[in-house]
């Protein structure tokens, strides 16, 4: 005689685990949101506050290769950067589609039992679920905070590196590449949430 299974799994069992797994997934994915903006920020601090405390005694010629490490490193800080405003919008992306797919499941139990149609108020509905791109939303400001620094760091590289290369001191070229980074790093998060 065959053995029957102790216990059998529900749909309805089946559908709770997967809304209790999606709904983790779009908690992880707003707290890596979180870790990506704070570990920019305090790696980012960290660098200036080594910067301003560091005392050098420089011979004549040193000054040049000072201005040319400091080049490298905030572009590297810009770089880092980059890669953390398409982190927050892949990030953003995950989100969504966590949030698209408890939805789905929402749907298909107020198609079944209509009566739970009152007590969801988050639905599918395309005027009540979030955008993918929304300018006030916590993660876009993440992004637009990571982005300033982004441009800042690739400004201050730039100012360094015409500094190495000309012995002079002019600002327009790391003003106007900072700002262009910027507005860059901007719109590479804004495409990447398309």
């Amino acid at each position: 005689m065959p053995r029957k299974p102790s216990s059998i799994i529900t749909p309805d069992e089946i559908l709770t685990s997967e809304f209790k797994y999606i709904a983790n997934t779009a908690f992880q994915a707003n707290e890596d949101r979180a870790r990506a903006t704070s570990f920019y920020l305090v790696t980012f601090g960290s660098f200036i506050a080594a910067l301003v405390s560091a005392q050098l005694d420089l011979g004549p010629g040193q000054a040049s290769w000072l201005d040319w490490g400091f080049s490298g490193l905030f572009v590297a800080l810009a770089l880092m950067g980059l890669v953390t405003v398409l982190e927050l919008a892949r990030l953003r992306s995950a989100w969504f589609e966590s949030v698209k797919a408890m939805n789905a499941i929402k749907e298909y139990y107020i198609a079944r039992h209509p009566d739970l149609a009152e007590a969801i108020q988050w639905r599918s509905q395309a005027d009540v679920l979030p955008r993918r791109l929304k300018l006030t939303s916590v993660g876009f400001l993440m992004a637009l905070q990571v982005a300033f620094l982004g441009g800042a760091a690739l400004g201050v590289g730039v100012f360094f590196l015409v500094k190495a290369i000309s012995g002079t001191v002019w600002f327009l070229p790391g003003i106007v590449s900072g700002g262009a980074y910027f507005l860059a790093l901007l719109e590479g998060y804004r495409l990447t949430l398309k």
